[in-house]
């Protein structure tokens, strides 16, 4: 064997490497047999040759030879006389082909894999080489019992960090309470984590960065909560600690919390404080807080001091300048007033530019489009394939163009000498700049102005150059073409101009409820319901679609479906008065007076409704009557006839309520106001007459008798009321008695003329205001126990009498006859035809103005 003592200090070349060459054939143990090549250069090394004790393999039968190891290729090339087949590594490579072999050939495999055996076939247990898992025989690893106070501190700190991130992630998720509970328990551990450390003496250890971002989050979930005072407090404190750097940034949140309180001063303030602490290299952080302080003046009312801080965002060629400063800036100029400076900074907004906005599409801006926000628009954005960032892009691209359309409307009726030279102006410089969708939608605005001045000649010229342009521009411009004609009672053209929008947009809801007008004027009522049910299917928030859906459902008598159509539209509305109208009429019709009373209750008392339409409370006086509450129905035709002292219908129940209530006096003013409205009405001036009579005041009502008789001296029921009154004053009546007598025999003869196939007469009365005897006036149905009940509907803004206005053809005038001793009669020619009030049931009608007067007043 070799000798493993240490070598002496000096020696040669050739024993170092002879050692070395033992050393490496002791630690392999290898065996080469003496019959190889190259092993008798090794007879100087001991023997000629290894022992055969130390042979551990054997490789008489291998065709391969380790390869040389890059020391013995040295040494071989040194001059040294070595073996000619180096030791083979442990893995038992060799060199093919023996002592001649060659040294490049790949080296044998392993005939052993490094130590892990592979599993039978049957076997399906799991790779566990380690012997870790639940069915290993191993013991498993050792927990550590207790944690080192260092270590509990680390886990504490871990555990808030943990509830500052889900405090961030509920804020962004909506969650505004949860966030606000997860910052303060954050805040509670943080403080004891420091109390902790203080106790073991490791405040080297303080994590001054996690008490700031504990106490920043905090703050942020009270401003978010609205809890300004909470936030004021800490952030006051984080901005006074000089450990944190940055903290004067945050005198910004400070400021936008005074901001929203209205405290301008003070916000200003603290805009200043923090653009001092900024350094200059964060220009477009400045740019915004300077922004901010132009707000915070322009809410004062500084308009010259909101334009310097705007203007400051002109410098550096306004790559600053974003759409909303620049609408602000406008706003400045137009209360100023300042018109070239408005021109200036109009031009400055149509410069702007924006990352992203470069590459603006004009099918994008549809501002007031109802589908931008329907299913129909989101699944169409879809199916264009557009993500995240696009969307975005577009959103900007909206903005943009409604802060500039905006900004035209304002200015352009004041810019110029006249508004439609300001509309041109506008026109030419947005077409200039490209964007010439947003000059088309000026030049609608520019219809509406006209529109606005009753100038709809013009307005239609504007439109009408809609027709030669893209579909999208004239199906707009239809739509509004349709609404104008509509308006003008030009069904025909409006139906066209409705199916032009139709065909260019057929989800334009606003044209498709265009298109049912058009139909329900045209007493279609079911095509006009369809087109109103396809206008809700396209855009189901479109209220005037759900509205005339309700309106033609009442037409056709289907209240129950008008029902729902109303009910759908209070759920949207809330508070809408003629929504609410609808509903209690609709509950009136269907006889549910209880569930009417409620809604019209609703609509008086409502803070947003209609206390003082007098039409409301007429509807409610008449169902308090159809109740029997007479005090309550007095009560609400009295409110009535306050706010609205023309309505016929109240004031004819009020005199009415009075002469039963024997309070003639009050009566009379009713009468008279009845008068004054229906002048050629004989009946109003006998009922004021008839007051004064029943009050015992004789010369007043003879007096008011004579001036009906001098005005109309044809009235037979005016002669007999002068008569009966001049007996009763025991005062000649003679040749009121005579007069009586050839108006008798005139209405005899005009009766049996009308016998004879002519028209019945009635009155003198009637002759004068050209009816006959069938002449219906209006007539009130008397009740039980002799109340009169079943008045008709109240007038005013929202009431719509039950008396139906009807036209009467002009009858056949009767053949002449001769009046004989009647000189002073006066027949007047047979005039036009006269509208009359139908009454609703002609054999219980007690009209005013004939023979049995004292039926409605009391006797004497």
């Amino acid at each position: 064997s070799f000798c493993r003592t240490p070598l002496p200090v000096m020696v040669s070349l050739t024993e170092t490497s002879q050692l070395l060459q033992q050393e490496l054939m002791n630690d392999y143990s290898y065996n080469f047999p003496g019959g190889m090549g190259g092993m008798g250069g090794m007879g100087g090394m001991g023997g000629g040759g290894f022992p055969s004790h130390d042979a551990q393999y054997d490789f008489a039968h291998v065709s391969g030879q380790p390869p040389p190891s890059a020391y013995m290729q040295r040494t071989a090339q040194a001059g040294v006389s070595r073996m000619s087949a180096m030791p083979v590594s442990r893995s038992g490579f060799g060199t093919r082909g023996g002592p001649g072999g060659d040294p490049a050939a790949r080296p044998m495999t392993s005939n052993r894999s490094a130590g892990y055996t592979s599993l039978p076939k049957g076997n399906k247990s799991v790779f566990d080489p380690m012997h870790q898992g639940p069915n290993s025989n191993s013991k498993p690893l050792e927990k550590k019992t207790e944690l080192s106070p260092e270590e509990k501190l680390r886990e504490m700190e871990k555990e808030i960090h943990r509830l500052v991130e889900q405090s961030a992630v509920l804020r962004e998720q909506g969650g505004m309470r949860e966030a606000l509970e997860k910052a303060k328990e954050a805040g509670k551990k943080e403080r004891q984590l420091c109390r902790l450390r203080e106790q073991q003496n490791l405040l080297d250890q303080l994590n001054v960065d996690l008490t700031y971002a504990v106490c920043l989050n905090l703050a942020i979930q009270h401003q978010a909560n609205d809890n300004d005072n909470e936030a004021l407090t800490i952030y006051t404190q984080i901005v006074k600690n000089k450990q944190y750097p940055f903290s004067g940034r945050f005198r910004v949140n400070m400021g936008n919390i005074y901001y929203k309180q209205g405290k301008w001063t003070a916000a200003i303030k603290m805009y200043r404080m923090a653009l001092d602490q900024l350094p200059n290299n964060v220009q477009s952080f400045r740019f915004k807080i300077m922004r901010n302080i132009g707000h915070a003046f322009f809410k004062m009312h500084q308009f010259m001091d909101a334009i310097d801080s705007y203007e400051n965002l002109l410098m550096s060629g306004a790559q600053h300048l974003d759409f909303m400063t620049g609408f602000n800036l406008m706003l400045c100029y137009y209360a100023l007033g300042d018109k070239e400076k408005m021109k200036s900074g109009f031009l400055k907004l149509l410069n702007i530019e924006q990352v992203g906005l470069e590459d603006c599409d004009d099918d994008d801006l549809e501002l007031d489009s109802p589908n931008n926000s329907t299913k129909e628009g989101q699944t169409r954005n879809l199916m264009e394939g557009d993500d995240a960032l696009r969307e975005d892009v577009k959103r900007r691209q909206r903005e943009a163009a409604r802060f500039i359309i905006n900004a035209a409307n304002l200015i352009a009726p004041v810019m110029e000498k006249t508004p439609v030279a300001g509309y041109d102006w506008i026109i030419d410089s947005l077409n200039h700049h490209g964007f010439p969708r947003i000059g088309s939608e000026l030049e609608i605005a520019k219809s509406s102005y006209f529109l606005r001045r009753k100038e709809f000649d013009k307005a239609i010229d504007v439109l009408k150059k809609f027709e030669r342009k893209e579909p999208s521009l004239m199906a707009c411009a239809s739509t509004n073409l349709s609404f104008l004609y509509f308006l003008e009672a030009e069904h025909a053209q409006a139906e066209k101009y409705a199916d032009m929008a139709v065909k260019a947009d057929r989800y334009n809801a606003r044209a498709l409820v265009n298109k049912g007008n058009c139909m329900f004027m045209n007493d279609e009522f079911e095509r006009a319901k369809e087109v109103y049910l396809e206008a809700i299917g396209v855009s189901a928030d479109c209220l005037e679609a759900i509205y005339n859906l309700g309106l033609v459902n009442m037409h056709i008598g289907k209240y129950q479906e008008a029902l729902l159509a109303f009910d759908k539209l209070h759920s949207i509305t809330h508070v809408n008065c003629e929504v609410m109208w609808q509903l209690g009429d609709i509950y009136e019709k269907l006889g549910n007076n209880k569930k009417a009373h409620e809604w019209f209750s609703l609509l008086v008392t409502s803070p947003k409704g209609r206390p003082t339409d007098p039409g409301v409370l007429a509807r409610l006086a008449n169902l308090f009557q159809k109740e029997g509450d007479e005090a309550q129905a007095f009560h609400y035709h009295l409110e009535s006839y306050r706010y609205w002292p023309v309505d016929m219908n109240v004031i004819t129940w009020l005199g009415i309520y009075y002469v039963k209530q024997e309070m003639y006096e009050a009566a009379i003013p009713f009468f008279s106001r009845a008068a004054q409205i229906e002048p050629t009405e004989v009946k109003w001036r006998l009922m004021v007459a008839s007051c004064y009579r029943r009050m015992d005041a004789y010369p007043a009502a003879l007096k008011l008798y004579e001036e009906i008789h001098r005005d109309h001296p044809n009235d037979i029921e005016c002669v007999r009321y002068l008569i009966t009154i001049c007996k009763e004053m025991k005062q000649n009546y003679d040749h009121y008695a005579e007069h009586l007598r050839k108006l008798e025999r005139l209405q005899d003869a005009y009766n049996s003329a009308g016998a004879n196939g002519g028209r019945a007469m009635g009155t003198v009365a009637a002759i004068e205001s050209g009816g006959g005897g069938d002449q219906e006036m209006p007539s009130f149905r008397r009740g039980g126990g002799g109340s009169y009940s079943n008045m008709p509907g109240g007038g005013g803004s929202m009431g719509r009498s039950q008396f139906d206005v009807v036209d009467e053809p002009t009858p056949e005038p009767p053949p002449p006859m001769e009046l004989y001793e009647a000189n002073d009669v006066e027949v007047p020619s047979k005039g036009a035809t006269k509208r009359r009030l139908a009454a609703p049931k002609a054999e219980e009608d007690d009209d005013w103005g004939n023979d049995e007067l004292d039926d409605v007043l009391p006797p004497m």
